[in-house]
């Protein structure tokens, strides 16, 4: 009786799975292109679009390696006028000639009533005249070609003026006198390369009433006698 009931018990679990295999082969999954919602391609996870492979964001920053430096114009030297081209020298010369009368003509005037020598006064007198004089040319040439010009003594020559000032007797006129000599000295040689090198006819003009000017200052300063080593600049070659 047992083993009667066991093999229908078999039999039973094998119609049961014979239908289970029946039911599957008959299934037909959906195909994935009719899925909707669905995407092939990866995501970032904010809903953005993915940054292609070796390129920039649009807002990345730039490496300041790559920046390349904008070039400031070059400074202009020279400009030209009716007279022809001014120089970088000859605006300095007509500068250099307006600074050495805002100092020598004040001295000159004050040399005039210190000095000890009555050749030291007689020579600041002419000195102080000329001076006057060249001062309104250089004032002239400057105003015509727009060139600024300075409106006090440098500090070097508020220095050599204060020196002199400070004394009194034969050493104010020695101080006066080397003082005087050095700077007409220095300024020379810058007139004689202007003179030679402008091509501005306004200033080749003036560069020779400066030169007229300043050689006989210089010959007058030296006819006192009081010139020393140390009243003449160092050569420059």
């Amino acid at each position: 009786m047992r083993l009667l009931d066991s093999r229908r018990a078999l039999i039973s679990c094998g119609i049961a799975a014979l239908c289970t295999l029946t039911a599957c082969a008959g299934y037909t999954p959906t195909p994935v292109s009719d899925t909707a919602g669905l995407s092939t391609e990866p995501t970032t996870g904010l809903g953005t679009e993915p940054t292609a492979v070796g390129t920039e964001p649009a807002d990345a920053p730039t490496d300041a390696s790559t920046v390349q430096p904008v070039e400031d114009e070059p400074e202009v030297r020279t400009r030209q006028t009716k007279w022809g081209p001014l120089s970088e020298a000859d605006q300095e010369l007509i500068k250099k000639v307006r600074l050495a009368s805002l100092w020598e003509m004040p001295m000159a005037q004050d040399a005039i009533q210190r000095a000890d020598s009555a050749r030291v006064r007689q020579v600041s007198k002419e000195i102080a005249a000329q001076h006057d004089m060249l001062d309104g040319q250089v004032r002239d040439v400057a105003a015509k070609l727009k060139v600024k010009l300075p409106v006090k003594p440098t500090p070097q020559q508020q220095d050599w003026m204060t020196d002199i000032s400070g004394r009194s007797g034969s050493a104010y006129d020695k101080t006066y006198v080397k003082w005087l000599r050095l700077a007409h000295g220095q300024i020379f040689t810058l007139i004689g390369t202007v003179r030679g090198t402008t091509q501005n006819t306004l200033v080749r003009r003036f560069s020779e009433q400066a030169n007229a000017a300043v050689l006989n200052h210089q010959r007058l300063l030296e006819s006192t006698g009081l010139t020393t080593p140390e009243s003449f600049p160092t050569p420059s070659i």
